[in-house]
């Protein structure tokens, strides 16, 4: 139970603004930009240190942006610092196959050039999206951030949520979980969670190799899971690499060259000599969906959200397109008067965002479920099927416009238009 007099001093001593975003990653930090662009002024709780960056040190990590989601980046005010890291991913190949047996005769083939939008996205690093994001935080005079801090308590009442971060007591109209898949926010607000366990880890790695990419993409998708190669700047590709665990515990204790040898037989040899060229770094796959996205006065965003497998590399893109659903909400609802914690204001945003991250959330668990096993029926069909899309023009279109982010009901945002 709480201390009543602790809890009067603390808030006699606390902060009290428009939204409190709880989680500082790319979803918390992109959320708050959007939403202090749209006059509100938000306090940002983050775990780890804001000068916790490196641009000089690679982890690895990089993300496949859609180009809608680089369209948000622009219109809150990030993607020109971005842009001259950023590489454009021209082509998609999806092939299917066994390891050191080559690709199927079937495969899918997208190429930006059948839209007219340009690239269908655009692969970045972390560390400059990061850092992007922070630098613009700390310029902003809207956004309050505190880093590092640690939520401890959540409190709804008498029109006000709170909470209590490494003793200091913030108090906003709206509290908003960006806190990943464990999220304490949906927690603390009774916000139930389901889980399915796939047994399968990402590897997740850069590589270097001798040949250039030339801007293509790779899915290549074999019976323990997907293995995805994704170009970066100069003759550098991401991999995701999708395993058992128990094969991939095997593969992640290997020193880079050993390594290597056991990447070559599923990566091929069109790209040259291969390297590791960063960090490696491994992580369960999993899908976890809440049965709500909001609460009273509580709105969950990204993976506090909705959790999906990488197979499509849309994870951080989903989470965007959350980000600028309900910025855009909040601040149409304050410039009509509203109060931008109110049930109906908050359903709103769960109405936009729930029919679209739960048909994500099927398609991801459908996909994997088809592609990871090595059952020769199922193998014809899908082959068949990735063939058929490939020969149709309208279905491969279609296709890419939904790889970059273009199809559905797009918020200002996504469109490249501020709030």
């Amino acid at each position: 139970m709480d201390n009543p007099a602790r809890t009067t001093i603390l808030r006699v001593m606390g902060i009290q603004n428009d939204i409190t975003i709880v989680g500082g990653g790319l979803n918390g930090t992109g959320l708050a930009l959007a939403l202090a662009s749209g006059g509100l002024t938000v306090t940002l709780i983050d775990r780890l240190p804001a000068n916790e960056r490196s641009l000089a040190d690679f982890d690895g990590r990089a993300y496949a942006l859609a180009l809608a989601s680089t369209r948000l980046l622009g219109a809150i005010g990030v993607w020109e610092q971005i842009a001259p890291d950023a590489q454009p991913m021209l082509e998609i190949k999806v092939t299917d196959g066994r390891a050191g047996e080559g690709p199927s005769p079937f495969w899918m083939h997208f190429d930006h050039s059948e839209i007219e939008e340009g690239p269908m996205g655009y692969m970045v690093e972390d560390r400059h999206l990061r850092c992007a994001y922070l630098d613009a935080v700390a310029a902003h005079p809207n956004i309050t951030h505190l880093a590092p801090a640690t939520v401890t308590e959540q409190h709804v009442q008498n029109g006000w949520a709170e909470v209590i971060a490494d003793g200091q007591a913030v108090r906003s109209r709206l509290i908003v979980g960006c806190d990943g898949r464990q999220s304490g926010t949906a927690m603390r607000a009774g916000i139930k969670r389901s889980l399915k366990d796939y047994r399968q880890t990402a590897l997740v790695a850069a590589i270097g190799h001798e040949k250039p990419h030339g801007g293509i993409a790779h899915q290549f998708f074999m019976p323990a899971g997907p293995l995805a190669i994704l170009p970066l700047t100069g003759n550098r590709s991401a991999i995701v690499w999708a395993e058992t665990t128990a094969r991939a515990e095997e593969l992640g204790a290997l020193d880079d060259d050993a390594f290597i040898a056991a990447l070559r037989p599923a990566f091929g040899d069109f790209l040259g000599d291969i390297h590791v060229a960063g960090a490696r770094f491994s992580y369960p796959l999993n899908l976890t969906e809440t049965e709500a996205l909001v609460a009273e006065r509580i709105a969950l965003v990204g993976d506090a959200a909705h959790g999906v497998h990488p197979i499509a590399g849309q994870g951080l893109n989903q989470g965007l397109r959350d980000v600028a659903a309900l910025a855009e909400v909040v601040t149409d609802a304050l410039r009509r008067g509203e109060d931008i914690g109110a049930p109906d204001v908050l359903e709103r945003y769960a109405a936009w965002r729930r029919f679209d991250a739960t048909l994500l959330a099927r398609a991801t668990d459908t996909f994997n479920a088809l592609f990871s096993n090595d059952n020769p029926t199922v193998r014809l069909v899908r082959d068949l099927g990735l063939g058929l899309v490939s020969s149709s023009p309208a279905l491969r279109r279609g296709f890419i416009r939904e790889a970059a982010g273009l199809t559905g009901d797009l918020p200002r945002l996504l469109q490249g238009r501020t709030l």
